[in-house]
């Protein structure tokens, strides 16, 4: 047994320590870089002596990292939302990388919110997640891949636990399941042409995917514009207990965050990159376990951490 669990190890670690060649020539586009996971990936790759192509929302965030970097690193604007913005980033890149293609796409733009029970939002509140996090990572991505088919290279998509296991309502854990989905077939489709698609699974980390307004605020407003009949089904006590956990959640992400950037660049400079990636203790010893329990259970489990509606059975 213990000679197995060697040769385990010695696998693993010859696949982690297995790089690409030539990584200093080749040209990584990453989406969402004025903070968080895409800022600090930047800088990873940057110091790592890849060339860096950092698509930032705005301006103010693409000067500073910009500045902070060096001549390997360019920036340009993106909002993935919008088509036109996503072929001109598509265009910038094509005059960048040339003949020898795009070696990776990582699409880690990403918003959180609104979120909360799914009755107490609206369609648009769900459209505003799924259009950023799903419908805009699968347009970058049709936008890139015959550059990255040209390199030979490697997709990396940013998922989260909660696309494994919906643990919050509201159109995050709905757009993270499609990520899953979407990456899944496409690394199918990709397969023969020589390019390797990559998903990234967090756990609970501190980033501003949350925004800055304070979590009580944000669920004030949600609950303060249901109908009076909503809210006494609810009642104030259910407000208040979900609220109250909600920020405790918060509280407790994690604030090391290279956790996940090592995670997205051992799959863009790996000749063996992982299928999925899943960072953090949360993800490992509760997300995936109870992604992978028989669904009665899971749901057992997951609604004793939801307060009682006043108007419950």
């Amino acid at each position: 047994m213990a000679a197995i669990t060697d040769l385990s190890f010695m696998y693993r670690w010859f696949k982690n320590c297995n790089l690409v060649r030539n990584l200093s020539d080749k040209y990584v586009f990453i989406t969402g870089c004025d903070s968080g996971f895409g800022n600090l990936l930047a800088r990873q790759l940057v110091d790592r002596g890849m060339r860096v192509l950092a698509a930032c929302f705005t301006e103010e965030g693409a000067q500073k990292l910009q500045q902070d970097t060096s001549y390997r690193l360019q920036t340009t604007l993106l909002d993935v939302t919008k088509t036109e913005s996503i072929k001109a980033a598509a265009q910038w890149v094509r005059d960048q990388v040339g003949e020898q293609g795009l070696w990776a796409l990582v699409n880690n733009a990403g918003v959180g919110l609104p979120s909360g029970p799914n009755e107490w939002l609206t369609k648009e509140d769900f459209v505003k997640v799924i259009n950023v996090n799903l419908v805009g990572l699968i347009e970058v991505t049709l936008h890139m891949l015959p550059m990255v088919k040209k390199a030979r290279g490697r997709v990396v998509n940013m998922s989260s636990s909660g696309g494994r296991v919906a643990v919050i309502g509201g159109g995050y854990c709905v757009s993270k399941f499609g990520v899953e989905a979407f990456s899944d077939s496409i690394r199918r489709e990709l397969h023969y042409f020589g390019v390797k698609v990559s998903i990234i699974e967090p756990g609970n980390y501190r980033t501003s995917i949350l925004g800055k307004e304070g979590m009580v605020s944000r669920m004030r407003k949600l609950w303060e514009r249901l109908p009076q009949e909503t809210r006494d089904s609810y009642g104030e006590d259910y407000f208040r207990i979900y609220t109250e956990k909600l920020k405790n959640m918060m509280q407790l992400a994690e604030p090391r965050i290279s956790e996940v950037t090592n995670s997205m660049e051992h799959a863009i400079v790996s000749r063996s990159p992982r299928i999925r990636y899943n960072p953090g203790l949360d993800a490992k010893l509760l997300y995936i376990p109870l992604a992978k329990l028989p669904t009665p259970v899971t749901d057992f489990i997951l609604s004793r951490y939801l307060p009682k509606p006043a108007d419950s059975v």
